[in-house]
């Protein structure tokens, strides 16, 4: 059964969805750790209350990036994992972490890619008045939600949307299309080709 860690800085929504994903049958893998560059992260309350093992490592303990994340890469392959989730770990990973795990890093994001990278995609979505947004599973490469897309699910927007508004309906496809995202991956469905994925006979799609 495959491995992979979940690393989380806040409240851990979407590996809540995960964690039910894996609990249900629905996923057949093994989250092997949550790890957390902030003590308070709820998201480490939600692995303990289901026995999941968990590591803290304060960036701010290390003088650079790479420091930190060495020691992350050093912690996480003692899990043996074979893929790393990313769910709101708020950190720009550096070329050292991402050569490491090439192809083995999956994030996901509050919008429709490549349109609004980075942070606050919701009021990015919002301010510049487009008709619809969304969200987006991908692979990480060394650019800012660059990576190659896996699957992506439309949210409209309404005309009185807030930033919490359009944020919550996006959330609701966020936490199914990860773990979908996530059960391509797990039973090798997901090839990779410069900067599409294809997903191969079998797969279970629904967008």
């Amino acid at each position: 059964m495959k491995k992979i860690a979940v690393l989380v800085s806040g409240g851990g929504s979407n590996l809540q969805s995960i964690i039910d994903s894996v609990e249900s049958g629905y996923l057949r893998l093994k989250i092997a750790v949550v790890a957390s560059n902030k003590e308070e992260a709820y998201g480490l309350t939600r692995a303990r209350n289901h026995g999941i093992p968990t590591e803290i490592l304060r960036h701010g303990d290390y003088p650079t990036r790479e420091e930190f994340e060495t020691k992350l890469i050093e912690t996480l392959d003692g899990y043996g994992v074979d893929l790393v989730a990313l769910a709101g770990f708020m950190r720009v990973l550096t070329p050292l972490f991402v050569n490491h795990y090439h192809q083995r890093i999956m994030n996901i994001h509050p919008a429709i890619l490549p349109s609004f990278p980075g942070t606050h995609g919701q009021k990015q979505a919002l301010d510049y008045g487009v008709r619809f947004s969304g969200c987006t599973t991908h692979f990480v490469d060394e650019g800012t939600d660059t990576g190659p897309i896996i699957l992506q699910a439309i949210v409209p927007v309404l005309p009185d949307d807030t930033e919490e508004s359009l944020g919550s309906r996006i959330l609701k496809e966020e936490h199914r299309i990860y773990p979908e995202s996530l059960k391509l991956w797990s039973e090798g469905r997901l090839l990779i080709d410069g900067r599409k994925v294809t997903i191969l006979p079998g797969a279970r799609t629904k967008d």
